[in-house]
């Protein structure tokens, strides 16, 4: 269940990409700068109902595929590879599952318990039990790093936002033994249409199911 979450999240989610080095110290978490950032980053997300994306997902061992990002904000999503690859994952409101092709089945859990719960949740905010704990600038794009309040070394995800326009541009995750995931998002749409059989589980073993990018 674990390594299935972490395929995403370690994708989408929407949500990280190809790591971009940091330049010294721009913005703390604490100072006005960072808050002000933190803010912006905090509305922005607050406002993103839907958007459709492609993505670029590097897994820990720098193997890298791509694909198709759908998210329905709260509690939507959906993560499918462009062929060959025929796994998914897809969230329903209330669980998110991960079809392992592979393997011919699905692994499922409450949203609740993965790590795609801060992107869904309706009342998202960097506050509670997620907090901002680093904040860094690139050339051209604004870092902000969180972690769970109750245990900071379970691991993080960093989200990376463009600055002109503010707007969703990658994010990766480090586990608990530091190995990273990165997403990268690219013909970012938002405020768009989507339609609800997206973000509902259809079990490719009943047959092949359409690709919903084709």
């Amino acid at each position: 269940m674990y390594m299935a979450m972490t395929k995403i999240f370690a994708l989408a989610a929407l949500l990280c990409f190809l790591f971009v080095p940091s330049f010294p110290y721009a913005a703390t978490a604490q100072s006005g700068a960072g808050q002000d950032i933190a803010k912006q980053a905090e509305q922005y997300l607050q406002r993103l109902g839907t958007a459709q994306a492609r993505f670029l997902q590097t897994a820990p061992d720098g193997n890298q595929v791509i694909g198709t990002f759908y998210l329905s904000r709260p509690g939507r999503l959906r993560f499918e590879y462009d062929d060959p690859i025929e796994d998914f994952i897809v969230a329903d409101g209330l669980l998110i599952y991960f079809y392992d092709a592979d393997l011919g089945q699905q692994t499922n859990a409450p949203i609740g318990q993965t790590l795609a719960d801060f992107l869904l949740r309706s009342d998202l905010r960097f506050s509670g039990d997620v907090v901002v704990s680093d904040i860094r600038e690139s050339h051209d794009l604004h870092q902000i790093t969180l972690t769970q309040a109750a245990d900071p070394a379970a691991g993080a995800i960093t989200l990376g936002f463009t600055k002109e326009p503010f707007a969703l541009k990658k994010w990766h995750v480090t586990d608990a033994t530091g190995a990273v995931t990165e997403i990268e998002l690219f013909q970012l749409q938002t405020g768009i249409s989507l339609e609800r059989r997206l973000f509902i589980y259809a079990d490719p073993a009943h047959g092949r199911q359409p690709r919903y990018n084709e």
